[in-house]
């Protein structure tokens, strides 16, 4: 059985594992074992919650290596800085917005 510090570990494996399939209509080749060791150092990086973002951003971005699991690991703190500037940019066109719409009801 898993131990507790492991078993986020192997959830966010299943949680790539499910964004692959449901990408590419077929299963990954995951090694759980040697992975999970990676996937704790990217919780202990950047959280639960936010690698659970960087797996799903992954996904919707374009890859020439078919989303490795190993450029992910190798590359997620990329993947962070480019999700945070366009988390930043979306709220920064949503004021623009906002500002352009009362602007366009004050005439």
């Amino acid at each position: 059985m898993a131990s507790e510090t492991h078993k986020p570990a192997y959830a966010l494996l299943n949680v790539y594992s499910k964004a692959y399939s449901d990408k590419y209509n077929s299963s990954c080749n995951i090694n759980k074992y040697r992975d999970k060791w990676a996937m704790i150092d990217l919780i202990d990086s950047v959280g639960y919650e936010r690698a659970q973002e960087l797996i799903a951003y992954y996904f919707k971005t374009t890859s020439n290596s078919k989303h490795s699991l190993n450029w992910f690991m190798y590359n997620f703190d990329r993947l962070d800085e480019m999700l945070k500037k366009s988390d930043e940019d979306n709220v920064r066109r949503a004021k623009i917005r906002e500002t352009t719409k009362q602007m366009m009801e004050g005439q």
